[in-house]
C-alpha cells in the first residue's frame, strides 16, 4: 500500500508559478515511478509529468519548458514546479505512484489559473 498526500494547489494569475508537493508513505526508492496527472470535468485524466526511481523524467508536450518534476528522496516527496502558467493549465492535479503493478493516487489538488 502507498498513501499519497498532496499540497500546493490554489489560484494564480496567468504567467504565475505554483509548486505542488506529494509526500509518499514509503521510500521513493521502492516505487517504480511517481508523477502528476491532471483532469477537468468531462475529460480524461492526462499525464503531466513523471519521474522514475532512476530519476528519468517525462513530460507532456504542453508543459515542456514550463514545468519541472523533481524528488527529495529523504523526504519521500515529489515536487512539480509550474512556471508560466496558462489558463489551460487549470485542472485538478493528482499525484500518482506505481508500486509493482499497482497504481496509487492522491486525493487531488485544484489549480486554477485566472486573472
Amino acid at each position: 500500500q502507498v498513501q499519497l498526500v498532496e499540497s500546493g494547489g490554489g489560484l494564480v494569475q496567468p504567467g504565475g508559478s505554483l509548486r505542488l508537493s506529494c509526500a509518499a508513505s514509503r521510500s521513493i526508492y521502492t516505487l517504480n515511478a511517481m508523477g502528476w496527472y491532471r483532469q477537468n470535468p468531462g475529460k480524461q485524466r492526462e499525464l503531466v509529468a513523471a519521474i522514475t526511481s532512476g530519476s528519468v523524467t517525462n513530460y507532456a508536450d504542453s508543459v515542456k519548458g514550463r514545468f519541472t518534476i523533481s524528488s527529495d528522496n529523504p523526504k519521500n516527496t515529489v515536487y512539480l514546479q509550474m512556471n508560466s502558467l496558462k489558463p489551460d493549465d487549470t485542472a485538478v492535479y493528482y499525484c500518482y505512484a506505481k508500486y509493482y503493478s499497482m497504481d496509487y493516487w492522491g486525493q487531488g489538488t485544484q489549480v486554477t489559473v485566472s486573472s
